[in-house]
């Protein structure tokens, strides 16, 4: 199934788009999708590791099961002062 991943922030800025779709078996997790997404953007690789992801409105864990048309959202860490 095709699962489209909205980015944000350094994830965004170092893909150089607001979102990609990628490819995953039916009943795939987050942390497969996480995977994937990792492969697919190596420049971004390092803060996709370490991203919150979010299915729906609510944050997820790399165990949560991406239901068909999901809105999956990778959320990196931020920083500031």
């Amino acid at each position: 199934m095709k699962v489209r991943v909205r980015l944000f922030a350094a994830v965004r800025e170092a893909a150089g788009c607001e979102s990609v779709e990628i490819d995953v078996p039916k009943a795939a997790t987050v942390g497969e999708v996480r995977r994937r997404l990792a492969e697919r953007l190596p420049a971004a690789a390092e803060l996709i590791r370490r991203a919150m992801f979010a299915v729906g409105t609510e944050y997820a864990t790399d165990a949560t099961e991406i239901p068909p048309n999901a809105d999956v959202a990778c959320i990196p860490p931020v920083s500031g002062g």
